[in-house]
């Protein structure tokens, strides 16, 4: 009896334990359930966070020595050139030159033969004879009236009307002589001729072709540039504008002539920078004697100016952001923090850029900058990429 009221005993405390285990087997479950949802919020929210920082690339200004050379494109003119119109209308009768003659001033180009010109030039002549005719007439008779005025035999009216008339027969005379001298000049201008020394360097008529007199009514008829001298034009950022000097020299090298450069002299500037690239016109002067540099050309302009002995910074040219007060660059901060700043920019080398001032070069300057990047944004710097093992 009392064995199996030990063994209830045994049994009934195995009961109790194992649901004691279940339970907390079950709360460690659900402890367990609960860590688990919090520590994959946790991890959500940490990664949304993450995601939302904008990750960008950076670069450090590279310090350079302030260059005594300034490189710049440049464009070639002749130093005269004048588009050549008929100032006589009829039909080109001949030309003597064409496309790289060089003429002298005052060389006959072509000549235009104008009948009609002709015809008006007989036609004046006649008018000057007849009012030569009328006024010989016309004085005779104002001295014949002025001696019988002398004697009362005519009235005063009379006499002062025969006077007004051998008056207004000279000035008649005047006239026609005036037309006819404005008609021989006229003539004079069927024979086109150069204005100048230089290289024909277009022709745009033929023989038989009607000529319209004036620079509005039709094509020049010929070009003419003297190129013994050149303009070259250049335009100098604004940074550069104080050193444009009068007399600064200047090398010049041309894409068609390599390894030569050539000699210029700046002759002069606009005084005044163009409001949309904010630089200066300089025109400078290249000496062509043996006529190997061809107007219309491409140069590269390279000036010799002062030393300064300071130095500048050279950036990437897409780390710029354009604003109302001026180019910007952003920067980051050692808390990774966007600072904002403004620049002064230099030269232009393409893919790079000169800045004079607003950065030093321990910056950390972030290239391909966001348009919705703002100051005091937290920003991820990227690491630079590993280089790959045998390369430098």
């Amino acid at each position: 009896m009392e064995h199996s009221e030990q063994t209830g005993t045994l049994a009934t405390r195995g009961v109790r334990r194992i649901g004691i285990a279940l339970g907390a087997l079950a709360v460690a479950i659900v402890a367990w359930n609960i860590l688990a949802a919090h520590l994959a919020n946790a991890k959500l929210k940490e990664q949304a966070e993450e995601q939302s920082i904008v990750t960008v690339a950076t670069v450090k200004p590279q310090a350079q020595a302030a260059a005594a050379e300034l490189t710049l494109p440049g464009s070639v003119e002749a130093y005269y050139d004048a588009p050549i119109y008929a100032r006589t209308s009829g039909y080109l009768k001949r030309w003597l030159v064409d496309i790289g003659a060089h003429v002298k001033a005052g060389q006959m180009l072509a000549e235009i033969e104008a009948p009609e010109l002709d015809q008006q030039l007989r036609q004046a002549e006649a008018d000057v004879a007849n009012a030569e005719a009328a006024r010989n007439i016309a004085n005779l008779t104002a001295e014949r009236w002025r001696g019988l005025r002398a004697t009362d035999s005519v009235s005063k009216q009379a006499a002062d009307e025969k006077l007004s008339l051998a008056a207004t027969s000279t000035a008649q005379l005047e006239g026609a002589r005036a037309n006819l001298q404005r008609l021989r000049e006229l003539m004079s201008f069927k024979n086109i001729v150069a204005p100048f020394g230089g290289v024909v360097t277009a022709r745009n008529t033929d023989v038989g072709q009607l000529i319209t007199a004036g620079s509005g009514a039709g094509p020049e008829l010929f070009r003419i540039a003297d190129t013994r001298r050149l303009r070259l034009y250049v335009r100098v950022p604004q940074a550069y504008a104080s050193l444009m000097q009068p007399n600064l020299s200047a090398d010049v090298r041309f894409p068609d002539r390599p390894g030569r450069s050539f000699a210029a002299r700046l002759e002069r500037t606009s005084r005044a920078l163009e409001g949309a690239s904010r630089t200066l016109l300089a025109q400078l002067i290249v000496d062509n004697e043996k006529g190997e540099l061809l107007p219309g050309a491409y140069a590269e302009v390279r000036f010799k100016l002062p030393a300064s002995g300071g130095t500048s910074l050279k950036l990437p040219a897409n780390v710029l952001l354009a604003s109302a007060e001026g180019m910007k660059v952003a920067t980051v901060d050692a808390q990774g923090r966007v600072v904002m700043k403004l620049v002064t920019i230099g030269r232009d080398y393409g893919q790079d850029i000169e800045i004079v001032s607003g950065l030093t070069a321990d910056d950390e300057v972030i290239v391909n900058p966001p348009d919705s990047l703002t100051a005091d944004t937290v920003i991820r710097v990227a690491k630079p990429a590993a280089k790959a093992a045998g390369r430098p």
